[in-house]
């Protein structure tokens, strides 16, 4: 017989397997391995059928108490991977709308940057233009005002000299 216990056994062999190779055994599985015993060997005693029942009832406490504790902490991980799940879908939904917005902004920021450089350009050429057109304006009204003190000169000359003959 191997010392690994095998999936076909059931439970009770498995547990007497166990128990067999760990030396520090207690009681109640000493008195469950000797009900095993006695129930194969086929003895019926009543102080043995009592000792059975209450062996029995120990043993379906503990493993509906296993079974209740395993039940708990799968559910515990279950609630924990759901909610580490739940958090990182947030998280993974919330770093791909700041990408995008991120995307966003950089696509404004080139445009509003080639506008300002337009602008800049073709403002240089405006205020240039602005300031060839003020001087040509002002170049002609200092030519009108010079025909007319010219004008004026020549009069006031003729003036002078009808009242000088």
């Amino acid at each position: 017989m191997s010392s690994l216990p095998s999936h076909n056994k059931d439970p009770s062999r498995i547990r007497k397997q166990l128990s067999d190779s760990c030396p520090a055994s207690s009681t109640a599985t000493t008195k469950s391995l000797r009900h095993e015993r006695l129930s194969r060997l086929g003895s019926s005693g009543s102080s043995d059928v009592s000792n059975d029942t209450s062996t029995n009832h120990a043993e379906s406490y503990f493993l509906r108490r296993e079974n209740r504790l395993s039940a708990r902490k799968k559910a515990e991980e279950e609630i924990a991977n759901n909610d580490y799940k739940k958090m990182y879908e947030k998280a993974l939904a919330t770093n791909q709308r700041l990408k995008s917005r991120l995307e966003t902004s950089k696509q404004e920021l080139t445009m509003i940057q080639d506008q300002l450089e337009r602008a800049q350009k073709g403002g240089q050429n405006e205020c240039g233009a602005n300031v060839l057109e003020a001087e040509k304006k002002i170049k002609a009204e200092l030519k009108t005002e010079n025909q007319r003190l010219k004008d004026e000169n020549g009069a006031l000359i003729r003036v002078i000299t009808k009242l000088s003959k």
